[in-house]
């Protein structure tokens, strides 16, 4: 299998978890997320057909980070009253960030062995990505275990005493 067909089937088990988890979480924010992270998983793989058919790849339509960063922003307040998770959000996090983590090196590795500079491209755009993702989940998994100490370290909080 090439890299780039183990790139595409990584990526739809992704979209496939990511959608699982966005239809199983009550968590308004963590729904929004899983799903924005979904359709970027789907860009991928459509970046990936695209340059398994010979077409050229596109950049990354937008910045996943900066998103859940302003999707966060908006929800604040409202988080800081009903921030609730339970034990199966932290453990999808958990296991996402783990599949965002082999996937980063997966495309580290892919990168270095590419056949084509297109290739190089794709995968390092992927790379930088994935890291995105992990980012966003270890923030989410973060704020959900953790919320006060998560709002003292977003809102830069002095602890006055």
């Amino acid at each position: 299998m090439s890299s780039i067909e183990t790139a595409l089937k990584m990526e739809q088990e992704a979209v496939d978890f990511y959608r699982k988890c966005a239809e199983k979480t009550t968590n308004p924010l963590g729904k929004k997320m899983f799903q924005g992270i979904m359709e970027d998983e789907q860009y991928h793989i459509a970046c990936a057909l695209n340059l398994q058919k010979g077409r050229k790849v596109m950049p990354a339509k937008g910045m996943p980070l900066e998103e859940m960063e302003k999707l966060f922003e908006q929800h604040k307040k409202e988080m800081l009253g009903q921030v609730s998770s339970t034990s199966d959000d932290l453990e999808a996090l958990t296991v996402a960030m783990g599949m965002e983590k082999e996937s980063v090196e997966f495309y580290k590795n892919a990168a270095e062995q590419a056949a084509s500079p297109e290739e190089k491209v794709l995968f390092d755009c992927l790379i930088k990505d994935e890291e995105e993702h992990f980012r966003i989940f270890q923030n989410t998994h973060s704020l959900l275990s953790d919320p006060g100490n998560w709002f003292m370290r977003e809102e830069q909080g002095i602890v006055e005493g």
